[in-house]
C-alpha cells in the first residue's frame, strides 16, 4: 500500500501520531445525531479495556454538512465516570478525515485501513455511525480476539428483529455458508475487527473501484478472510438498534451491489468452494443472552405487487437466467399470488434454485450483469413476503430454525450449483458490448 494514496491532511495526522496499537474506524455521512454516542462508546471501551495501548479513533467522512466531524472531535468522556481499574497510558487521539473516491462505505473503509496500516496498528475495529445500542464492551469483543487470541477477522453476531437483515437472511448468509463451509451468521454486519495481516491483504487488492467501494465491502471482506484461510470468529454484541428500513422499501441498490460482489467473488474462488462440503460453526465469543429489539413494519402488499409486476416485465431476462423448471415454477407462483395472497409461499427449494441459477447466469453473462442483478429484486421481495407471512407468529428462536432450514437447503443443493456452474462456462463471446446483449424491455422499479 502506497502512502501516497493518503491525502496530505491524513499523512500529516499519521506522521504526528506516529504509531498506534489499535485503530477504531467510524465511517459517516451526515450522522451528527448519532455519531457522538458511538464516539463516546469507543472512547470508553478503549480506556476501559485497553488502557495500556495507544489508540486512535478515525472518523472517515463522506462530506457531511450537518456537523458530523465536529461532533466526533468535540466528544469527551470523563475517565472518572468509567470506574477504571487501570489509568490509561495516554489520551485517545480522535481524527476526522474526508475520504476520496467512489462515494460509499468501501471508500470510507479504505481510508481507515490505510491509516491503520500507516500507524502500524496491531488491530483495527470498525463500527457504524448510526448505532444506538452500541456499548463500550463492543470494542473489547471486536478487538480482543485479534490482539490476544490470534484471530484475523471478527464478525458481529447480533440479536435482530426477524424482518431486519433480510438480504443477509435470505441470500448472503445461506449462500456464503454453503459455498465456503463456515457459519458466519452476519457476513455483512457492519461491525468487525481485523488483524494487521488481513488489513495488508485487503489494501493490496485492486478491486476498490468496483461495487466493493459501495455496499459490497462487508461481504468482500468476509469472503476473502474465509476463502483465503485467515482465522475467522464471531463476537456476540447483543441487539443491533440502528436506522433499519422496511425490507419492502427501496433496498435495490444495496441488493445489487452486495449480491454482485458475492457472485463476482464466486468466480475468483471457484476452486476453493468446489472443494468444500457441508459447513462448520465459527468460534463465538461473548455471553449470549436474549434482548428486546425494535419492531419493523413491512408493506406486504407492495412486495407481492412488485413480484407480479416483475413477472409481467422481466420474462426475457428471467427466461435467460433461470433453468426451465425454475422459470416455470416462478410463473406458477405468480399466477397463484393473485388468487390467495395471504397464502403466498415461495418454498426453500425453489428459492435456492433461483439464487443458484442467477449465480450461473452471472458467470456466463448471457444477460448484461447490471440488468441481471436488477431483475433479482422482485424475486427477492417475493421471498421476503413469503417469509413475513410464514413467520408472523414465530418467536426469534423459531425464526432462526427457519433460517437454518434454508441454509441446509442451500447446502443440499450445492451439487446442483456445481453442475450448472460448470456447464455455464466462461462468458459468451458475442462481439457485442455488454450493455447491448439481450435484456428485458423494462426493469421493474420497486
Amino acid at each position: 500500500m502506497s502512502s501516497a494514496i493518503l491525502s496530505k491532511d491524513a499523512l500529516r495526522a499519521a506522521e504526528s501520531i506516529r504509531h498506534a496499537d489499535v485503530v477504531v474506524g467510524i465511517p459517516s455521512f451526515n450522522n451528527a445525531r448519532t455519531i457522538g454516542h458511538v464516539t463516546r462508546a469507543a472512547c470508553a471501551g478503549l480506556a476501559k479495556y485497553f488502557p495500556q495501548m495507544k489508540a486512535v479513533i478515525v472518523n472517515s467522512d463522506g462530506g457531511s454538512t450537518d456537523g458530523t466531524p465536529q461532533a466526533v472531535l468535540s466528544t469527551h468522556v470523563e475517565d472518572a465516570h468509567l470506574l477504571l481499574v487501570s489509568t490509561p497510558l495516554s489520551g485517545i487521539h480522535r481524527l476526522s478525515l474526508p475520504y476520496h473516491g467512489i462515494p460509499g462505505k468501501g471508500s470510507a473503509f479504505r481510508l481507515i485501513f490505510q491509516m491503520a496500516s500507516k500507524l502500524e496498528a496491531k488491530a483495527c475495529a470498525v463500527v457504524d455511525s448510526d448505532l444506538r445500542s452500541i456499548t463500550p464492551e463492543w470494542f473489547d469483543l471486536l478487538l480482543r480476539p485479534i490482539l490476544f487470541a490470534g484471530f484475523d477477522f471478527v464478525a458481529p453476531y447480533y440479536q435482530r428483529h426477524k424482518y431486519d437483515g433480510t438480504i443477509t437472511n435470505s441470500i448472503v448468509y445461506p449462500l456464503t455458508r454453503a459455498l465456503y463451509g463456515l457459519r458466519v451468521r452476519q457476513p455483512i454486519g457492519g461491525e468487525f475487527g481485523v488483524s494487521a495481516n488481513l488489513l495488508k491483504r485487503y489494501l493490496e487488492r485492486d478491486d476498490w473501484e468496483t461495487d466493493v467501494a459501495r455496499y459490497g465491502i462487508d461481504i468482500w471482506m468476509t469472503t476473502i478472510a474465509i476463502a483465503e484461510g485467515y482465522r475467522v470468529c464471531q463476537s456476540f454484541l447483543g441487539a443491533k438498534l440502528h436506522d433499519a428500513k422496511d425490507p419492502g422499501a427501496d433496498l435495490s441498490a444495496m441488493l445489487h451491489q452486495v449480491v454482485g460482489s458475492v457472485l463476482t467473488l464466486m468466480q475468483e474462488y471457484e476452486g476453493v468452494w468446489r472443494a468444500r462440503t457441508g459447513s462448520q460453526p465459527a468460534d463465538l465469543f461473548g455471553f449470549r443472552f436474549d434482548v428486546g429489539v425494535e419492531p419493523i413494519t413491512v408493506n406486504l402488499e407492495r412486495m407481492i405487487n412488485a413480484f407480479r409486476r416483475g413477472c409481467e416485465e422481466l420474462n426475457e431476462v428471467w427466461s435467460l437466467a433461470l433453468a426451465r423448471e425454475t422459470y416455470e415454477a416462478v410463473q406458477q407462483l405468480a399466477r397463484r399470488s393473485g388468487v390467495e395472497p395471504e397464502r403466498f409461499h415461495l418454498e426453500d427449494e425453489l428459492w435456492t434454485r433461483i439464487v443458484y441459477d442467477f449465480a450461473c447466469a452471472h458467470r456466463q453473462q448471457r444477460v448484461a450483469r447490471g440488468h441481471l442483478l436488477r431483475s433479482l429484486t422482485p424475486l427477492y421481495l417475493a421471498r421476503v413476503a413469503s417469509f413475513v407471512i410464514e413467520s408472523r407468529d414465530m418467536l426469534s428462536a423459531e425464526v432462526e430454525e427457519r433460517i437454518e432450514a434454508l441454509c441446509l437447503q442451500f447446502e443440499k443443493d450445492k451439487a446442483y450449483l456445481m453442475d450448472r456452474y460448470q456447464k455455464a462456462g466462461p462468458p459468451e463471446r458475442t462481439g457485442e458490448p455488454e450493455a447491448r446483449r439481450p435484456a428485458a424491455k423494462a426493469i421493474a422499479e420497486v
